[in-house]
């Protein structure tokens, strides 16, 4: 594996980490702004939609720049949308911070990726995307814990400082080891645009959204499920936190070595495990020991589906860095419809609802393979006629 495929993930691993810290300092935030907690909310969504939406347009402008250029240009921008949130006098500064950092943080998932599938030979770019990703899952397991403790100690902007401070030797990391390249699109911006006239492409995209949206809508509410629901103690929490987040590394390495010859497979797999665990936690969360082991096995097979989906949208569509970055948009949109509908349905129907929200959504990843599948099953058959034609 290239050197240059593990310095991609160390940028990850920081964005990421900026991604989540405001979840982990919310009320020092609002305190340290004089804002409501709510408010300080708006800026998880803030930074969301500007991942949905910045990050395609942004990678529009960077994609006729070679790789390793673009991806310093990002860590910049990335850079100073950090300091702006550590020095950020009032709210709407604090606004226009996170809406950079999210837009700089999309469009740099999208030109990594691309530059890890041209790094490696096209049979292995799964298990080279797994280590991409690790960047992503570690940044859950170790970044969000370690940001929170920072801000907790030291005050929330020395966590936006820290953050600040793992950028600098991520890129100059980049500049020394990340090979150049020549521009991975493939033409001019109307070819690129071209893929997305594919139906199939669109149906790929809408099965990472569900397999992310079911995933999130556990996720997102695991912290008030599992202390008001199954009890446990607000102080075991974290540890738990720890234990998905050590399931989605694992998960992670599993699927990645298994991607490139068996994504669909690993999919249906993944999805089927995924609407067993969120469907057993649905029923069972009032029992320990079920609830543990149906949180740790959503994070080992939810989030971790990511290397078998990349390869998959990269197999319908391209490489290129806009394709990445606009599924690296449909992932982000899993989150924010699974977050939003799941505070709906727990206002109307408790606390449980977001798992049931979340086996639909499984359910629904599962019949978008559908297509696929018969594809796969009716290939045998087709090339069984002709030998005997």
């Amino acid at each position: 594996m290239p050197r240059a495929v593990y310095v991609l993930a160390l940028g990850i691993f920081a964005m990421v980490t900026s991604e989540f810290v405001v979840a982990g300092l919310m009320p020092q935030i609002a305190a340290g702004l004089d804002v409501s907690i709510p408010q300080v909310g708006y800026l998880i969504t803030a930074f969301a939609v500007a991942m949905a939406v910045g990050g395609p347009v942004l990678t529009v402008f960077v994609m006729r720049l070679r790789p390793k250029t673009a991806l310093i240009g990002l860590f910049a921008l990335f850079l100073a949308g950090n300091v702006l949130a550590a020095v950020a006098p009032n709210y709407p500064a604090m606004l226009v911070a996170r809406l950079v950092t999210g837009t700089a943080s999309q469009a740099f998932f999208g030109v990594a990726v691309s530059v890890c599938a041209v790094l490696v030979r096209p049979e292995v770019r799964g298990r080279a995307t797994s280590v991409v990703l690790n960047g992503l899952m570690l940044g859950t397991l170790l970044g969000l814990p370690l940001a929170t403790f920072v801000g907790d100690a030291y005050g929330w902007r020395t966590a936006f400082w820290a953050i600040s401070g793992l950028t600098v030797p991520a890129a100059l990391c980049t500049l020394a080891w990340v090979p150049r390249l020549a521009r991975v699109a493939a033409g001019p911006l109307r070819t690129e645009l071209g893929v997305f006239r594919r139906p199939r492409l669109w149906l790929v995209l809408s099965t990472s959204l569900l397999v992310i949206g079911a995933t999130f809508s556990a996720f997102s509410f695991l912290n008030p499920i599992l202390t008001r629901v199954t009890g446990f103690d607000p102080a075991a929490v974290p540890v738990l936190l720890v234990a998905y987040g050590a399931a989605t590394v694992v998960g992670n390495v599993v699927v990645g070595r298994l991607a490139d010859r068996h994504a669909l497979a690993v999919l249906v797999g993944g999805l089927s495990l995924n609407l067993a665990f969120l469907t057993g936690f649905a029923l069972f969360a009032q029992l320990g020991v079920v609830a543990v082991v149906c949180a740790v096995g959503i994070g080992l097979v939810g989030v971790t589906m990511n290397p078998a989906l990349v390869v998959r949208v990269q197999r319908a569509g391209n490489v290129g860095p806009l394709v990445n970055t606009i599924h690296g948009s449909f992932i982000t949109g899993g989150i924010i419809v699974s977050s939003a509908v799941g505070g709906l349905v727990i206002d109307a129907f408790g606390l449980r609802a977001p798992l049931w929200l979340g086996a639909g959504l499984a359910l629904l990843g599962l019949l978008t393979l559908v297509p696929d599948l018969a594809r796969r099953r009716a290939a045998p058959e087709l090339r069984q006629r002709q030998v005997v034609a």
